[in-house]
């Protein structure tokens, strides 16, 4: 291609033989954070530009504005985006990062995905880095149908990334724990994860908790509906990434997140001081 719109993010590559424009604007990102919501992610721009050294205090610039569906923040070397829901919308606005940062031709970038999941025999606000993502299947693959083909790929993360964002937790004065389990990674919030909640259910509490405790078996720890192709597309291309999630719930205690939005809030902001911790680590290097 001569030159590459990237449509949902609303930045255009001119000229895919001189990228020298998105080079200077995003060729010193070195990690990009990304999140389901966009509100989430401008608090985390404005979180970050302590630790990262930006002295700016108004409102963070989305640079994706035009696209309508996808807010991307830039706080020094670092573009904290949302994604949305799910791995479908997920998917979109992961390839365009993918081609985001090959044509600025950023140096290493860590993609990081910072969520909130259901846990599974973990107590609620619990931090999660996932080491393997297993499917609805209970497989730890990412399937996708490619020309009306059955695609699968593998769907792990690096272990030295989660080794090193690992460092940075259960530090002294954190009333939490962060651990490193296997995530489920599945297509529906209701059925797909077991919920007996939804508009539809067709099995009872008993094949509920058995299913579970069959994830569980497996040391799955939470359950969200990203990892998994987040995991694949990473590993295909080879850039390091890593899966970052806090608990609402256990699971095996119920389907409902109950906690009050006071405590929802400061459940949400625990991965926000443990990827704070590592990029600040990252930058001092």
């Amino acid at each position: 291609m001569s030159s590459d719109y990237l449509y949902h993010i609303a930045i255009n590559v001119a000229n895919t033989a001189d990228t020298s424009d998105i080079q200077r604007q995003f060729g010193d990102v070195k990690v990009l954070c990304l999140g389901g919501t966009s509100s989430r992610m401008r608090d985390l721009a404005i979180y970050l530009r302590q630790i990262v050294g930006v002295s700016d205090t108004g409102e963070p610039v989305d640079l994706a504005v035009a696209g309508n569906r996808y807010a991307v923040y830039k706080v020094g070397p670092v573009l904290c985006v949302s994604h949305g829901v799910g791995s479908s919308t997920f998917s979109v606005v992961l390839h365009e990062l993918l081609k985001l940062v090959k044509y600025a031709k950023c140096q290493d970038p860590k993609f990081i995905r910072i969520g909130t999941c259901g846990g599974v025999g973990v107590q609620p606000g619990t931090v999660v880095v996932t080491k393997d993502a297993y499917n609805g299947y209970l497989r730890n693959e990412h399937e996708i149908p490619i020309l009306g083909k059955r695609v699968v790929r593998p769907a792990s993360f690096p272990d030295d990334l989660i080794k090193d964002i690992l460092a940075y937790g259960n530090q002294s004065g954190d009333t939490f724990e962060t651990i490193s389990a296997n995530t489920m990674s599945t297509d529906c919030f209701y059925e797909g994860q077991g919920r007996t909640d939804g508009a539809i259910c067709e099995y009872d509490d008993a094949a509920k908790m058995e299913f579970l405790q069959k994830c569980h078996k497996l040391g799955i720890r939470n359950i969200e509906m990203e990892a998994t192709m987040f995991a694949s597309m990473t590993q295909k291309v080879g850039v390091k990434a890593a899966d970052v999630c806090v608990t609402l719930l256990n699971r095996l205690n119920g389907d409902q997140v109950e906690i009050t939005p006071e405590t929802k809030a400061e459940y949400e902001h625990r991965p926000f001081l443990i990827i704070g911790r590592y990029i600040q680590g990252l930058l001092s290097k």
